[in-house]
């Protein structure tokens, strides 16, 4: 009998073409070390949950590694990713934020790789795509389940070779950009439904960080509450204990966001 190693996905046949074995790369627990702060760039947390967070992020963001935020809405994805771009190599180039969700199915395309004059209808004037304008920077690509399957391949591109094709040129072309990615969906249940690309999962997935809902963290809920009153000015505002307690007993389904407002 001999040994086989494999590395990453593979399709094993034993016997004959009758019977296959599918294996998968399984997440990789990283052992951490304590993190000692209450604040990874503008984000804050002060519990244990949160600090594992931050310690996690803290190793990976001076690597170029792709990251893959997952978390409910309002836990703060865009704020970590912020702060991996702070605390990253690549502080003179520029955060560029791309919602996925929040521009029209049919402009994605240019809005993420640009375009030349004349490409399609009302495309007057060449246009720099975003994933251009993050060169030397990042690319922080939000709510990334919302991307369309027909352009999961042209993002597969530029995360393998890291380049682009803006709509209407011939020839792709080189960018220097570090990848994180957000979303509030479950990728891997959608891989198994066909509508996303698997490949591109574990092109994203190559590190991936869950970001605890507030309703898991109820101890980071006092000290969230004096942060924002300090921030409107309020911070000699006693909150009565008892109001407090609600605060602290409450599921909290917009997170971080609906506390604040």
């Amino acid at each position: 009998l001999g040994t086989v190693v494999v590395k990453g996905r593979a399709l094993l046949r034993l016997g004959g073409a009758d019977t296959e074995i599918e294996i998968l790369p399984a997440d990789e627990a990283i052992a951490l070390e304590p993190f000692g702060g209450t604040r990874f760039g503008r984000a804050f947390g002060a519990s244990k949950a949160m600090g594992e967070v931050f310690s996690l992020l803290s190793r990976v963001a001076p690597t170029d590694a792709t990251v893959l935020l997952e978390g409910e809405t309002g836990t703060g994805k865009e704020l970590l990713a912020d702060g991996l771009h702070q605390h990253s190599h690549r502080t003179r180039g520029e955060l560029v934020v791309l919602d996925c969700g929040a521009v029209p199915r049919d402009l994605l395309a240019a809005e993420l790789f640009g375009h030349t004059r004349g490409a399609f209808t009302g495309a007057e004037a060449a246009r720099r795509g975003l994933a251009d304008a993050a060169h030397g920077g990042t690319l922080f690509l939000d709510e990334i389940g919302e991307l369309p399957l027909e352009l999961q391949p042209q993002l597969l591109r530029l995360l393998e070779k890291r380049e682009i094709r803006p709509i209407g040129e011939t020839r792709a072309h080189h960018v220097n950009v570090r990848v994180v990615a957000a979303t509030n969906r479950d990728l891997r249940k959608m891989v198994h439904e066909g509508t996303f690309r698997e490949d591109l999962y574990y092109r994203l997935a190559v590190v991936r960080v869950r970001i605890p809902p507030l309703r898991e963290r109820p101890d980071d809920v006092p000290a969230l509450v004096r942060l924002f009153m300090e921030e409107m000015g309020k911070g000699d505002y006693e909150v009565p204990q008892a109001l407090m307690q609600q605060l602290v007993e409450h599921d909290w389904p917009g997170n971080v966001r609906e506390l604040r407002n």
